[in-house]
This record gives structure tokens, C-alpha cells and sequence, in this order.
């Protein structure tokens, strides 16, 4: 049975981006490409909302056409690139000129539980959520993520989109640690509604 696994940078205040949404105050470091990439390495299916869905690609693709990236970047980008991608949204849709068309289904935000829950019966790698708070904070909500893995960041924001807005959902820490050689510090919980 695959696990539906959220990964998400925030603030020591508990912010995922700055105010209006900009992803510049975060307290990115290189270590956070390094974690993500070892994420992408045991993942099946990405899982999008349709914001991060094309700024995602957007990113990556262009760091795919840059010969300067670096090796790991490079990998990333192939990886994200070619894995297939869940988008839950009400808004996207792909066509079939699209160039992620045949790697990519996108389903109503009403049909996300379900989908997702099909998924995970399925056999394959992990489905991977990056971002996409509004997406998967009702999946945390309705009991179907697995594994929350939160970066913490050594950066006070005061101001911006939380991480989380929702229900209380009882979580269980499996462990903790300084992604070296950075200053993110690595939480890694079960989820397990209340």
C-alpha cells in the first residue's frame, strides 16, 4: 500500500510563504533541494494543486534547460519532469498539446479524497505533496496523509499564508534532526485524526 507523504517548509512562525504569497522571505537552504530530491527518489505520483502545479514546472523546467545547474538540480527537474502528477483542482485543465499531457490527470477538488484513496491501494512508489497547502490541508483534515514532514526554518516571517488551516489533527513524532550542513530542522510526523 503506497503512503501519501506531505513535505513542507515553513517559518519558526509557522508561515509556508511571505505575505502576498511570496516565496522570497522563505528560509530556503541548499539542504532543502538535497531532502527534496531524496523524497522524489522513493515517489510514485506527485500531488499538486494547481498553483504549485505550474510554478513547479515552470521552475523546473527552466532549471532542466540551464547547462549550468547543477547535477542534483538537473536530477530533480528529470524526476519531477517525468513522474506522474495528480493535479486536485477546479480550475486546470491539461490538453492534450500540453507537454506534461501524458504524465498528468487532474481531478475535481470533490473527487480528490476518492482519488487519492484509489491511489494508495494501488502498488508503486509513495504519492509526494510539495506545497499546496489548500490542497493538502483538508487531505490532512479527512485522515489520508500519512506522513507530515515539516523543514522548520530559522526565519521569524511575522507575516504571511500559514502552513496550516484546519481542524486539530493529532500528529506523532517520528523523529527530528538538523538537515547538516543547513539549520533546517527536519520533523517528521505520523498523521492520525482526532
Amino acid at each position: 500500500m503506497r503512503k501519501l507523504v506531505v513535505s513542507v517548509l515553513t517559518s519558526l512562525d509557522g508561515y509556508q510563504q511571505g505575505p502576498g504569497g511570496d516565496l522570497r522571505p522563505m528560509p530556503f537552504e541548499d539542504a532543502f533541494n538535497t531532502h527534496n530530491l531524496d523524497l522524489l527518489r522513493t515517489a510514485g505520483t506527485l500531488v499538486y494543486g494547481s498553483t504549485w502545479f505550474r510554478e513547479n514546472l515552470a521552475a523546473w523546467s527552466a532549471v532542466a534547460a540551464d547547462d549550468s545547474a547543477s547535477d542534483r538540480d538537473k536530477e530533480i527537474a528529470r524526476r519531477v519532469l517525468a513522474m506522474d502528477a495528480l493535479v486536485i483542482s477546479d480550475s486546470l485543465s491539461v490538453s492534450p498539446e500540453d507537454p506534461w499531457a501524458a504524465t498528468t490527470r487532474v481531478v475535481a477538488r470533490a473527487d480528490g479524497p476518492a482519488e487519492i484513496r484509489r491511489l494508495k491501494e494501488q502498488d508503486g512508489g509513495d504519492l509526494l505533496m510539495f506545497g499546496s497547502a489548500t490542497t493538502w490541508n483538508p487531505l490532512l483534515e479527512a485522515g489520508l496523509v500519512d506522513e507530515l514532514i515539516v523543514l522548520v526554518g530559522a526565519a521569524l516571517l511575522g507575516d504571511g499564508v500559514p502552513f496550516y488551516r484546519g481542524g486539530r489533527v493529532g500528529l506523532r513524532l517520528r523523529s527530528a534532526r538538523i538537515l547538516a550542513p543547513s539549520q533546517l530542522v527536519e520533523l517528521r510526523y505520523a498523521a492520525s485524526p482526532e
